[in-house]
């Protein structure tokens, strides 16, 4: 075979090595996913990322109770497809305002930014739920 051919080969084989990698980071990640709604199904769950063009990059999980207390966080950083999720005690028990003020007054690294992005979705995602429960208890 000509060199060309060769060289396509060897691309086609790092490309479904990557593709298989890829495959088993999604799994890994619905996996943690359907196992944190499974276990916190009475409060909201809100998911974030960050890239890092140059550096690793950052996916958060952020499960919040009805009160507004944190009752888990998980991040993930890193740049390949084995790297998985951290708990992360250091926030559980504080109020939602109170984890997204401490996450403001640090730096700005992609793991902040991935939290920022996951209480954004808890923030909606309770307002949506509030949406609905006054659309439903509203007299008709």
């Amino acid at each position: 075979m000509a060199i060309w051919q060769w060289a396509l080969l060897g691309l086609g084989i790092v490309w479904a090595i990557q593709a298989a990698g890829v495959w088993v980071q999604m799994q890994h990640y619905s996996d943690v996913f359907k196992g944190i709604t499974n276990q916190f199904n009475d409060g909201f769950v809100g998911a974030g990322h960050a890239r890092g063009r140059f550096r690793k990059g950052a996916i958060a999980m952020v499960v919040v109770g009805p009160d507004l207390t944190v009752e888990r966080v998980l991040t993930m950083t890193g740049r390949s497809v084995f790297a998985k999720f951290r708990r992360n005690r250091d926030f559980e028990g504080m109020t939602l305002e109170a984890l997204k003020q401490a996450r403001a007054a640090t730096g700005k690294d992609c793991t902040d930014t991935a939290i920022a992005k996951a209480i954004e979705q808890v923030e909606a995602a309770r307002a949506r739920g509030l949406e609905r429960e006054s659309a439903l208890g509203a007299p008709a």
